[in-house]
């Protein structure tokens, strides 16, 4: 996130999101991960209505994190626009389950590496209040360096280089020096996140063969294509207006994770007709009622990644305020001036192979299981989501209209 100074003249104030995180935390039937999973789900909804034919790869995770360390540092309207999108405070009943969200997901004993890492960068002569500093030291493990914005190639420079490193080498060149006014620029927020997982049922690389692929744009496309016959937790279901579609489970090797793929059961259904349907409630019935099977799987072999501006699907979600610079009410992160919100961005990386998978970024449903043999055939668009089983958080999720 990146903070500038209001000029009351009009000069728009530069705050700059990265990726986000969700929380552990039981609020009637869902959790705190669920709820800032579902804000990130609403996200990727409105993002794909604007590039229906693209691929577009998100982290639910990153969206809610960021949303959540704005959180701490608005107030009056703002802070209600942002707690009325996300159905959750940050606040001191929230903290505790958000670190041990952290602590549950980056743990070493997991077989599938998770990190996740946040800093706050600030200009060296501007004075943050004390308590939004060392409540992100203390919920988000932010670190706090100083930086002179006014170079802004300079800056620029060096937080790509803190990204990249957070992030394996998978994300760089995600803050453009445009994005950055020298004389405003009074603070970033940074998140990252980072997932490696090798599959609990590997795809002998002997199977990898090409296949076609059915894109939206009416063209078939010879893809390298992942195969195998195991056991798989799979399923049909629909949405309330009678569109069916298939899922299944892919399982990573720690088992507290998994890859989820959906896609149409009729190659006439658009993923658009599906994607608003699904929530982290449809996800959870999908679990709970896929029969466990031996499944012949063929999934593409492929890499995604995006680059995506949020500000206006949160606008669209009814978070305003803080994009205005007469609005915006940021007064728990500094009173010595007047701070508001020019782009949320996240740029989400995905790489899916033989071994695995490498990523740096409520509708109700009628489940029924099919009875005959099956065959799941990725070889047209499709969804998938990573998710954390324990939490039900969703760690990332995309649209891959082409392999």
């Amino acid at each position: 996130v990146i903070v500038d100074k209001v000029m009351m003249m009009g000069h728009i104030a530069l705050l700059l999101l990265f990726t986000a995180v969700s929380l552990p935390f039981r609020f009637g039937s869902s959790s705190l991960m669920e709820l800032g999973s579902d804000v990130g789900i609403q996200v990727f909804n409105e993002v794909v209505k604007s590039k229906p034919q693209e691929n577009v790869v998100l982290s639910p995770y990153g969206i809610a994190s960021v949303l959540g360390m704005l959180q701490l540092g608005a107030d009056g309207d703002t802070k209600k626009q942002l707690t009325a999108v996300m159905k959750y405070n940050v606040n001191e009943r929230s903290l505790k389950p958000i670190r041990k969200l952290k602590k549950i997901l980056t743990s070493k004993k997991n077989k599938d590496i998770v990190t996740i890492a946040n800093a706050i960068f600030a200009q060296s002569d501007f004075k943050m209040e004390k308590p939004f500093v060392t409540r992100n030291k203390d919920v988000f493990q932010c670190e706090v360096k100083n930086l002179d914005f006014k170079d802004t190639e300079y800056a620029a420079a060096t937080m790509n280089q803190w990204i990249k490193n957070k992030t394996k080498g998978m994300i760089d060149n995600l803050i453009s020096p445009d994005y950055l006014d020298g004389a405003l620029t009074k603070l970033v927020l940074l998140n990252t996140i980072y997932f490696k997982g090798l599959w609990k049922l590997r795809f002998p690389t002997e199977n990898t063969k090409k296949h076609n692929f059915y894109g939206l744009d009416g063209k078939v496309y010879q893809v390298p294509m992942l195969s195998q016959m195991s056991l798989f937790n799979y399923g049909s279901t629909s949405t309330p207006n009678g569109l069916w579609y298939n899922m299944i489970e892919l399982p990573y090797g720690g088992e507290n994770i998994s890859m989820l793929v959906a896609l149409p059961l009729e190659s006439s259904t658009p993923l658009s007709a599906i994607i608003p349907h699904i929530s982290t409630k449809t996800i959870q019935s999908w679990m709970r009622n896929m029969r466990h099977g031996r499944v012949q799987i063929t999934l593409p072999k492929f890499t995604a990644e995006a680059k995506t501006d949020l500000k206006e699907p949160l606008s669209a979600l009814g978070i305003t305020d803080m994009f205005d610079p007469f609005k915006a009410n940021f007064a728990k992160i500094t009173r010595s001036a007047p701070l508001s919100v020019s782009h949320v961005l996240q740029k989400a990386k995905v790489e899916v192979n033989e071994d695995g998978t490498k990523a740096s970024a409520a509708t109700s449903a009628v489940m029924l299981a099919r009875s005959s043999s099956p065959r799941f055939t990725v070889d047209r668009p499709f969804l998938f989501f990573i998710r954390h089983n324990r939490t039900g958080a969703i760690l990332f999720m995309g649209q891959i209209t082409k392999p």
